[in-house]
């Protein structure tokens, strides 16, 4: 199926959920719970509020689904509002520290390159974090969960040339910080 009749095809079951069809809803829900919680995960840092937003999410969709406006395609609509509940998380709770999570050790590695694996992945994720809210949304949509500029700017109810600004902005703010990463492992 392609992205076009995908979105027609979305756009029709938003009519019947619009309705009260649940089978609708049920094939909505599985066709975008996959992406939806990836997208919380990654935003919260957290498995589990990251389920508990995505299904927060549905549950507007099915409230909210008279008020969907074909204007926007169901998934951009649907992002958005995972976004938004993802952000008022973040605000809420901080995360635990990633030095508290343990990370699962693939075999194939040795020590010490998983050791130098786990410092960068630490380190990217703690420069995203220092990045503007903005800035690190737009990262995390494009570069993290693998969103086209395009469904990343209307997730973000942004322009194209805005979005390529913040991720501009983003990727120089980035390379710096992962810089001085780098040379503070080098000095050490």
């Amino acid at each position: 199926m392609t992205a076009t009749s995908e979105g027609e095809d979305d756009a029709i079951l938003m009519a019947r959920v619009a309705d009260g069809d649940r089978a609708a809803f049920a094939l909505l829900m599985q066709r975008h719970l996959g992406r939806a919680v990836a997208l919380a995960r990654r935003v919260t840092g957290n498995a589990a509020a990251a389920e508990d937003i995505a299904q927060e999410a549905f549950l507007r969709v099915w409230r909210k689904a008279a008020d969907w406006q074909p204007t926007a395609k169901v998934s951009t609509w649907l992002w958005r509002i995972v976004m938004n509940l993802s952000i008022d998380q973040t605000r809420r709770i901080k995360p635990d520290p990633l030095d508290s999570v343990p990370e699962p050790v693939d075999p194939a590695l040795d020590p010490e390159a998983e050791s130098a694996r786990r410092a960068l992945r630490r380190a990217l994720d703690a420069a995203i974090a220092g990045l503007p809210e903005r800035q690190a949304m737009a990262v995390r949509l494009c570069l993290v969960d693998g969103f086209s500029q395009a469904e990343a700017a209307e997730t973000l109810a942004l322009t194209a040339g805005a979005l390529e600004s913040l991720l501009v902005r983003a990727r120089r703010s980035l390379r710096l910080t992962l810089a001085h990463h780098a040379e503070e492992g080098r000095a050490s």
